[in-house]
């Protein structure tokens, strides 16, 4: 991957930057103003999400030197407690729940969750470009889906650890390269006709869908907010069960081979066993171990909750105004035939 095309002040500063070699010192603007809703700047965003990239598969024309370089790192995490700032008010509740309620509270705070229905307008009433807009965006989350939380493992022992090692597992495809979740939504892609290369349609993503790909980042790379992985993984598994059941049928429905929706059948049965695993395995027993963790558990869920009601949010508003949700439709290319089954 090579680096996308800036947004603005900020991310042209540090796309500029990175162009160059390794610095003691860099000419980085200052953050300045911060913005209500963070989530929706797709400058900001788009910065930090290539200083994030750094730290997975990087540039082609970027030096790797740049990823533990203390000025741009020294950068970032201004701009880093700006993005915190903003995602602080998302803690759900004024004082944490008792350890032993965490997972309780986990399942109550998706319950009362009301995020538009996107897997449902999916699943009945979206048109085939509609849904490669959808594959497109969320390409950016899933070809890297499971990564963010492999962060921490290390920082981890016991049952938390022995959970985490489960979910991952069967993320990565229990040892088969062929069942990697992220080869299978690859696959997903090719069948609609579509790039499955990594990071190729990071120029389309709005900034809402680089801002929850950023926050698994944000989580993951700092251990200090452990608690809040965990509980943004429990988050993810809870709630993937009933929507990927919805948007495996809405893509039976306009014409998908099985290939194509087997990404979404196989999250259907592995995530209803890890929802179980998730609540009290992972982060019940993390909350026990650790009872100073348990808002951070919570705060993650929430922000993981509120992001993708954002994402539902700007998605359906501009397809029921018949709206495109890419941010240039140059960008996509002919499209392929969809595989059919008959």
């Amino acid at each position: 991957m090579r680096l996308p095309p800036a947004r603005g002040p900020l991310s042209a500063a540090v796309i500029e930057v990175l162009r160059q070699s390794p610095a003691e010192r860099v000419s980085l603007p200052p953050r300045g103003a911060a913005t209500d809703e963070p989530w929706h700047d797709d400058d900001l965003q788009l910065a930090l999400w290539v200083c994030y990239e750094l730290h997975y598969r990087g540039f082609e024309d970027v030096d790797d030197g740049w990823e533990w370089n203390p000025a741009l790192l020294g950068w970032r995490a201004g701009v880093e407690r700006d993005w915190e700032t903003a995602l602080l008010p998302f803690a759900p509740f004024s004082e944490p729940p008792a350890p032993r309620d965490v997972p309780a509270a986990l399942r109550q705070l998706i319950a009362d969750s009301d995020g538009p229905p996107l897997a449902s307008f999916l699943q009945r009433e979206a048109t085939l470009e509609q849904f490669r807009e959808f594959l497109i965006h969320r390409s950016v989350y899933h070809l890297k889906e499971a990564d963010p939380h492999s962060w921490a493992l290390p920082r981890l022992d016991g049952r938390t650890k022995g959970a985490l090692v489960e979910i991952q597992a069967d993320e990565y495809g229990g040892g088969h390269p062929e069942r990697i979740h992220a080869e299978l939504f690859r696959v997903t892609m090719r069948e609609l006709g579509l790039s499955d290369a990594y990071g190729a349609y990071v120029d389309e993503a709005p900034a809402v869908m680089l801002a929850a790909s950023n926050l698994m980042h944000l989580f993951g790379l700092h251990r200090r907010w452990l608690g809040a992985t965990l509980g943004h993984l429990a988050a993810f598994e809870m709630t993937s069960t009933l929507p990927n059941r919805r948007i495996g049928g809405g893509l039976r429905r306009l014409g998908g081979s099985p290939e194509a929706v087997e990404y979404f059948d196989e999250h259907v049965e592995a995530d209803a066993v890890h929802e179980q695993v998730a609540a009290n395995d992972l982060c019940g027993s993390h909350a026990l171990a650790r009872p100073d963790a348990a808002g951070d558990i919570l705060f993650g869920a929430a922000c993981y909750l509120r992001l993708e009601a954002e994402f539902g949010e700007f998605a359906l508003s501009r397809w029921r105004q018949g709206v495109p949700t890419l941010r240039s439709a140059s960008g996509v290319g002919p499209y392929a035939p969809v595989a059919v089954h008959p």
